[in-house]
């Protein structure tokens, strides 16, 4: 089985940096990534945090595919949840129609930030529409088929790309598996948020035994997780030991993955419930390339999947996380999955 190599990329504030450094370095490792033959590469959505920088990948997109030629860029995701699905297709028909062929549209149904910053973001939405709707109406405008019955029939989410973006679904549940499944699209169980590897396995399963074949294909299953590649296992090891899972779990029934136990904290103050927190090692494939790539390729039998999403925000140094790529991608030199025939360079 081929196997495709792609990065998702957080664009993390590192200690002493500024937003304006974090973004030069997502630039730089997107240039990388294009020079070391990767898949494709992906930007994050968070908001009201002093860690991460990318709170709109929709602008970072378009700014990645300006400094790129060929490699797909996406978004990783976007949370459907905040925003019209109108508007979100509009957006990525832009960019699609920038760079015909390279775009992806990741969708995610994760808060993205506190409670404050969903408030913000929904602010005067009325609206009750559950994800799988609004992903429904999301693939009716992106592929332009808004049937004759819809509320809005005749609209338009201008400009109609010729090649529209390729939507994906992720998660880290079962019901974000079926999710992807009822809707036909590839799915991405995000194991560097949830590193319980029985519910990946049930995601997985579920997804298979579920998918309603749309537009002409298969299951598209796909792993995103943290890796750590040094030039040593003792540095490896070193570099992995910042990769911490924190937990708030809610008394209303909730549980998510935040970046530390002060946004724990932070966000069971803002949320008015009851609330727990807890810490554990995250999973990390971790060592030198060699080992690494053995790590990968048992992965990849365990969960029958073709690509997998690789990220190294956790590690503190930029350099040390430019390294850990570009060993990762020495490690199956000559064995990765060829890419896509060459799309257009975006315009400028």
């Amino acid at each position: 089985m081929a196997l495709k190599l792609s990065i998702l990329d957080q664009t993390p504030i590192l200690p002493g940096e500024t937003p304006s450094q974090a973004f030069r370095h997502t630039i730089e490792l997107a240039r990388l990534a294009e020079r070391l033959g990767y898949y494709r590469f992906w930007v994050s959505e968070h908001h009201d945090s002093e860690r991460v920088a990318g709170t709109s990948p929709e602008v970072l997109i378009s700014h990645l595919l300006a400094h790129t030629e060929k490699l797909r860029i996406g978004a990783g995701g976007v949370m459907l949840q905040h925003y019209s699905p109108y508007k979100v297709a509009e957006n990525f028909n832009v960019l699609a129609s920038l760079a015909p062929g390279r775009v992806d549209l990741g969708i995610g149904r994760a808060p993205g930030g506190l409670p404050r910053s969903t408030r913000a973001l929904q602010q005067n939405a009325g609206e009750t529409a559950s994800l799988s709707e609004k992903l429904a109406e999301l693939q009716r405008y992106i592929a332009n088929q808004v049937p004759d019955d819809h509320p809005y029939a005749g609209i338009v989410a201008g400009p109609v790309a010729e090649q529209p973006a390729d939507l994906y679904v992720l998660g880290t549940s079962v019901s974000s598996a079926e999710i992807a499944a009822e809707a036909g699209l590839p799915y991405v169980f995000a194991l560097f948020i949830n590193s319980d590897s029985q519910t990946a396995r049930e995601a997985f399963r579920t997804y298979a035994e579920r998918f309603e074949p749309q537009r002409g294909h298969g299951p598209q299953p796909i792993l995103a997780l943290s890796v750590a590649v040094a030039d040593t296992e003792e540095e490896a090891q070193e570099l992995a030991q910042s990769y911490k899972l924190v937990k708030i779990k809610l008394a209303g029934g909730r549980t998510l993955t935040v970046g530390t136990i002060e946004q724990a904290e932070e966000y069971g103050r803002q949320s008015n419930e009851q609330y727990h927190i807890e810490t554990q090692q995250a999973q990390i494939a971790k060592g030198t390339k060699e080992s690494v790539r053995a790590q990968l390729l048992e992965l990849q039998r365990e969960y029958g999947v073709e690509e997998l999403i690789v990220v190294s925000t956790q590690v503190r140094s930029f350099e040390d996380r430019k390294r850990s790529y570009t060993l990762l991608r020495e490690a199956f030199a000559g064995e990765i999955g060829e890419t896509r025939e060459q799309a257009p360079a975006a315009i400028s």
